[in-house]
């Protein structure tokens, strides 16, 4: 079976950084994600069998808050549903990292169809991601 066939899609996805040393601590070093192809102005990483880039980009945008769950949360983002137990073991490497939380992880809907852990944090240039595990993995896209 080829890449091609794989029965899960896998996405690309590019995102603006304005240093690029800085992305690869936090990428490669404090996320632990392996860095693929790169040039002077960009950086392939491996977002668990997903295409990430990040692009130099000197621009910033303004940052837009939704509120959910009794929070401000950071818009866009991106992440990665893991685990509970990935998303416990991730808690703890941010941790030891000390990288500050937008939102400390918590579990967010407890009692209620969706429930899920759920933490956000901010890239070195200010990209917002967010890390999230379900209680019930089949509730995903529960309505």
């Amino acid at each position: 079976m080829t890449v091609l066939d794989s029965p899960i899609p896998r996405f690309h996805l590019a995102m603006p950084v304005d240093d690029l040393a800085a992305a690869r601590r936090f990428y490669g070093e404090v996320l632990g994600l392996a860095q693929g192809r790169s040039a002077d102005t960009w950086v392939d990483w491996n977002l668990d069998g997903h295409q990430f880039v990040t692009h130099l980009s000197p621009t910033r945008r303004a940052a837009i808050h939704n509120p959910v769950d009794g929070h401000d949360v950071p818009v866009p983002h991106f992440g990665l549903i893991l685990t509970v137990e990935r998303f416990q073991q991730l808690a703890e490497r941010l941790r030891a990292a000390d990288v500050t939380f937008v939102i400390e992880p918590y579990v967010r809907f407890a009692g209620q169809p969706g429930e899920q852990w759920t933490m956000f944090l901010l890239d070195p240039a200010g990209n917002a991601l967010e890390f999230k595990a379900f209680a019930d993995d089949s509730q995903v896209f529960a309505t």
